[in-house]
């Protein structure tokens, strides 16, 4: 085979890995609160099981990226990643109590949550090599995620909720089989040196970015967590509620093509603060719906929010983080927009669910949304020109 052919294969591969990957994590953010809500556990304890991935994946994403970035290797990493999730995702959904669900699950996380990081390594560094844009790639995980929503929303209508355990182990099973024949991007390069990625921690300016992706990433999170109940609570059924995910999933698609051919006239904080504004709209009209179908036209408005953060932050990391550093600047990017920002969301959001009800959590989202507007802004206007080691 030429070797043209040959990266043409590779592409596909990689197209094929993060549909199934995302096919995974549509089961997870959309099925699984209606299936522990289906086990009987309170809203709280459903909010306690979901901030358990966050908390484990502040740890798990940074060992990962880490041994990705020391060894040089990210098809080797996702090999043990997967199979661990396989076997994980088999104790958790044959756990008979809340205490040994609540460690399996955490167990589940260790093994999930770094893969989606480790992805976007191997698809930034197939970029550099290729020439083709992340979209281009990223979008395959958008369309996995909607076919999951969508496809398996109307399965467990049929069938049930009882069936989500089924399509679980099925999608990984697939991803498993997939990521054996994908080509590891990292098998050559610089080595990370460690005080480079201490120097790239201790910048301000990055910190700072850090932080107001938590604030962000917070009032995202509160949707991930709480929509299906929300929905469930309005009188939704499984059906509705996966429509209102695949409404989302599909919405990112022609962003994500429009920001990689014209994404670059703009610049990157500016435009995170445009997607931080919108988020803000989108959840106060979140909070004041009573008929759960609005919700589906309202989750159209990702792709101005979630489509726009995820690609301009993305862009924005990949100026200021050399390929040395990728996997451990990806994984540290993961800690803050979903383990840390989801630790804090699922315990606040589990207890103002509880409390105070669902549409007081979009409201609280919303106002985060604004705070973290005006700080991109706020940033952009008034920031000094400090640059990070090996930044362009």
């Amino acid at each position: 085979m030429s070797t043209s052919n040959l990266i043409k294969s590779q592409h596909r591969l990689l197209r094929l890995f993060t549909f199934s990957f995302f096919m995974t994590m549509g089961i997870v953010v959309t099925f699984f609160p209606l299936y522990f809500d289906y086990k009987g556990y309170s809203k709280l304890q459903i909010g306690l099981l979901y901030a358990i991935g966050p908390l484990i994946g502040i740890a798990t994403n940074l060992l990962w990226g880490f041994l990705s970035d020391r060894f040089q290797t990210v098809k080797k990493i996702m090999i043990i990643l997967i199979i661990g999730q396989l076997i994980t995702a088999i104790l958790v959904f044959t756990a008979g109590w809340f205490s040994l669900l609540y460690i399996c699950l955490a167990m589940f996380f260790f093994f999930q949550q770094p893969v989606n990081s480790l992805n976007d390594s191997q698809l930034m560094l197939s970029i550099r090599a290729s020439g083709k844009s992340y979209a281009s790639f990223r979008v395959w995980g958008s369309i996995g995620f909607a076919v999951s929503a969508g496809g398996f929303g109307l399965l467990l209508r049929h069938y049930g909720t009882g069936l989500t355990p089924i399509l679980c182990l099925f999608t990984i099973t697939c991803t498993l089989i997939l990521v054996f024949f994908l080509k590891d991007a990292r098998q050559s390069g610089k080595k990370m040196a460690l005080g480079g990625m201490l120097s790239i921690l201790r910048s301000k300016k990055f910190v700072w970015f850090l932080t107001l992706i938590i604030i962000m990433s917070v009032s995202h999170r509160f949707n991930d967590g709480f929509l299906a109940l929300y929905m469930r609570q309005l009188g939704a059924p499984d059906s509705v509620i996966g429509y209102a995910w695949m409404a989302s999933a599909l919405s990112e698609i022609p962003m994500f093509f429009f920001l990689s051919k014209h994404g670059h006239r703009f610049k990157e904080l500016p435009l995170l603060a445009f997607a931080g504004i919108i988020y803000a709209l989108r959840f106060f009209i979140m909070g004041s719906i009573h008929n759960p179908v609005w919700i589906i036209g309202v989750q159209l408005l990702h792709s101005l929010t979630f489509g726009v953060f995820l690609i301009t932050a993305n862009r924005y990391l990949s100026q200021i983080i050399p390929d040395e550093y990728r996997s451990s600047g990806q994984a540290i990017f993961a800690v803050a927009w979903s383990s840390i920002a989801g630790l804090i969301s699922g315990m606040l959001g589990g207890w103002i669910y509880d409390a105070l009800g669902g549409s007081t959590v979009y409201v609280i989202a919303g106002c985060l949304s604004i705070v973290a507007a005006i700080g991109f802004l706020a940033t952009h206007l008034f920031q000094n020109d400090e640059r990070l080691p090996g930044s362009r």
